[in-house]
């Protein structure tokens, strides 16, 4: 009986280690407009902010000048970077060499998936002034560069709750400021 149970225990952790080693790892997560303009940047792994500015210049620069034939992936500083184009903005994420490119290219359609769900249809605009709701977004799918929730309605549900307790929280803060503000009458 002890065997059978320490050999089931060894069996979980060797498949724990299995799906710890092939998970997807994403580094850094950057939306760059066409005229090279960023417009989010998540970051999973440490880098100074003079190390941050390089490859946020490094990269935009390759990667906007990429022809639109040519593939989504470029070899870059010992990683990869996989990219995909949306309207006026590219949405790209750094992966280990080993990785999977095809699997971020679905992360990425993922992403994009939902903030279309969300904003109607999304635009660079809608990132540019709700740049926080599109962070809030990248966080519901991912944490710590490993892909969190795949479902989007769990996602767009997570989304709604979020929203509904901000303006809750502002009808609040204003309901507050007009009670100061008859009692100061």
């Amino acid at each position: 009986m002890v065997v059978v149970q320490l050999f089931y225990l060894h069996l979980s952790l060797i498949t724990m280690w299995i799906r710890l080693y092939f998970m997807l790892q994403i580094h850094f997560v950057l939306l760059i407009s066409r005229q090279g303009k960023v417009r989010l940047t998540k970051w999973y792994s440490p880098y100074s902010q003079k190390e941050r500015s390089k490859v946020i210049r490094e990269l935009s620069g390759m990667i906007l000048s990429r022809g639109p034939k040519l593939c989504n992936f470029v070899e870059w500083r010992g990683f990869k970077v996989v990219y995909k184009r949306y309207a006026s903005l590219y949405f790209c994420m750094c992966i280990n060499q080993e990785d999977n490119e095809l699997e971020v290219l679905e992360v990425i359609h993922h992403y994009v998936e939902i903030l279309d769900r969300y904003f109607g249809s999304v635009c660079e605009l809608d990132l540019i002034f709700n740049f926080h709701k599109a962070y809030y977004i990248l966080d519901e799918v991912l944490i710590a560069g490993e892909l969190q929730e795949s479902s989007k309605k769990t996602v767009a549900r997570l989304v709604a709750t979020q929203d509904s307790l901000v303006d809750a929280a502002k009808e609040e803060a204003n309901s507050i400021s007009n009670i100061i503000a008859q009692a100061t009458k």
